[in-house]
């Protein structure tokens, strides 16, 4: 027994000491993004393919989609794309393009993919549509609701040439609320604020990137794609591979709005980290491990109490553990207020749920080791390996 609180103590020492270069890290993240903020933004505005596959509907699908087609820059056009014609979303594009937007809308039927993830087969046969005078391709998700300026300043990073890629991220912001959603948005913070200045280290979200159409031909990306569920994961390897940085512009982070329940809530989570174990496996087991030392450290502390609740270090590793993670939940969200409108109740959500979000990782991480099986919009995946993906099920819309 004794020897069992001594190795506590030994994890709790290391997850303090994690936690405050977590805490670091998360300070690093509010400069940044104050920094990157406050600069004036190039003057480049070329033509723009924006490219939004989709597939049924969603909370606020109708904003959604006018806010890409009322964005403040020059000239661009959006290509809608799904798999099928009588997906009850092409009827909400329709509706919107026919009340007379002034961009270039229109909507592409991609069939059924064969050969790969639905999203990525939609952006294949997209990126075989857009306009000759494009000269900049932008992907976006249907669940994003962008800003005015997004657009604008998600390419304007792209005048510098040396660069692979720009990116936003998503935050997502509660609707009506509930535990599951706030724990939801909690979950995806920790991923957001390990973007930054680092552009090695940088990674594409596909709900809001910009690259250039001369490397997207150069290097290929479209044939990248075949085989493959995760347009995202897939652009970030190539560009690496490349050495090619990622420039992360924290002006498109863009809410996603809506509400989940404890299912949604444990297949999204979980998807994402099966993603990232086929996908980006060097990052699966460090997330692994991490989780598993805070959620221990935490957790077991409060156990700990229970049996010896005399001992001050029983108390004091576990407040140490919360004050260090609460922090820096306080400090990025206050970073992503900047930019985003949020609100306290958000906040309180941040400060104290963080711990139910190690956790949460740790039951994701946990499953995907054992499972490659993926439900993503009404279909079933089993994903052999980062080129090869199994369609299993697929659910009419």
């Amino acid at each position: 027994m004794i020897a069992g609180v001594y190795l506590y103590y030994f994890l709790a020492a290391l997850a303090c000491w994690f936690g405050l270069q977590s805490l670091l890290s998360g300070a690093r993240f509010a400069a940044y993004v104050r920094r990157e903020t406050a600069c004036t933004l190039p003057e480049f505005q070329p033509f723009v393919s924006v490219m939004a596959p989709g597939r049924g509907l969603e909370t606020g699908l109708s904003q959604n989609l006018r806010a890409l087609l009322n964005q403040y820059y020059p000239r661009y056009e959006v290509l809608f794309v799904f798999d099928t014609a009588d997906d009850p979303a092409v009827q909400v594009v329709e509706q919107i393009i026919s009340r007379g937007s002034s961009r270039l809308a229109r909507t592409i039927i991609a069939g059924p993919a064969t050969d790969s993830g639905q999203k990525v087969h939609n952006l294949r046969v997209a990126v075989t549509e857009i306009d000759p005078e494009s000269e900049v391709l932008v992907f976006v998700d249907t669940d994003a609701r962008p800003g005015k300026n997004w657009l604008k300043q998600l390419v304007a990073p792209l005048a510098d040439e040396a660069l692979g890629a720009s990116t936003g991220y998503r935050w997502f912001i509660p609707d009506h609320g509930g535990i599951a959603t706030r724990l939801r948005g909690v979950w995806n913070a920790s991923i957001a604020s390990a973007l930054g200045s680092n552009t090695q280290k940088n990674f594409c979200w596909g709900g809001s990137t910009a690259i250039r159409r001369t490397t997207f031909e150069r290097l290929g990306i479209s044939e990248h794609w075949r085989g493959t569920v995760s347009d995202d994961f897939t652009i970030t390897r190539v560009l690496k591979t490349a050495k090619l940085p990622v420039h992360f512009t924290p002006n498109c982070l863009i809410p996603s709005v809506g509400d989940c329940d404890l299912h949604e809530l444990l297949e999204f989570t979980t998807r994402q980290v099966k993603l990232t174990r086929v996908y980006a496996p060097h990052l699966w087991l460090p997330l692994l491990l991490g989780s598993a030392l805070f959620t221990l450290a935490f957790f077991g502390g409060l156990i700990l109490i229970g049996f010896h609740p005399r001992s001050s270090a029983a108390y004091i590793f576990p407040l140490i553990i919360f004050t260090l993670g609460a922090a820096k939940s306080f400090i990025r969200f206050r970073a992503v207020s900047s930019v985003l409108r949020t609100s306290r109740r958000d906040l309180l959500a941040h400060i104290f749920l963080w711990p139910f979000a190690s956790l949460l990782y740790l039951y994701n991480c946990i499953v995907a080791g054992f499972s490659r099986r993926i439900k993503w919009r009404g279909i079933t995946y089993e994903l052999k390996s980062p080129n090869e993906a199994v369609i299993i099920s697929r659910e009419p819309q």
